[in-house]
């Protein structure tokens, strides 16, 4: 990989993944503390697949409509961001409605927190404005008498 915006975009994902896991790692197995949540009327653990899946997942998802907003709008990154926080206010409805402890909530909270922490300012500041969208330069009229 070249390391252009591609490259960022995904090592922004990939540690937008990273650090979930990391902060799962230190709650769960190094301090005893089992993230759990409510699903489906009953108690489940958080495990490190949900964790690598759902921040895998949103990473993913947030590329792909700021790559599709690049090709529509001359603004790509102001409304990516816009969305992009829209998004985080509406998925911490899980864990601050479906945590089955005030610990649980925390962990799974500042999950969702530092998932945002990373994709937001690292893909919004990789944004590109599409040549398409952005509007044409109006070039002066010239008086062939002057």
């Amino acid at each position: 990989m070249s390391g252009g915006t591609g490259g960022r975009r995904v090592l922004t994902v990939a540690g937008a993944v990273a650090a979930p896991l990391a902060l799962w790692v230190v709650t769960g197995p190094v301090t005893g503390l089992d993230p759990s949540a409510e699903m489906g009327g009953e108690v489940q653990r958080v495990g490190a697949g949900p964790v690598i899946a759902g921040s895998l997942i949103a990473g993913l998802a947030a590329w792909g409509l700021l790559a599709l907003l690049e090709r529509v709008t001359g603004r790509p990154g102001r409304v990516w961001t816009v969305i992009a926080l829209v998004a985080l206010v509406l998925s911490m409805t899980g864990p601050l409605g479906d945590a089955a402890d005030g610990a649980s909530m925390a962990v799974l909270a500042a999950m969702h927190l530092v998932v945002a922490a990373i994709l937001i300012p690292g893909l919004g500041r990789s944004a590109r404005p599409s040549r398409a969208a952005a509007p044409a330069r109006r070039v002066p009229d010239r008086d062939p008498n002057h």
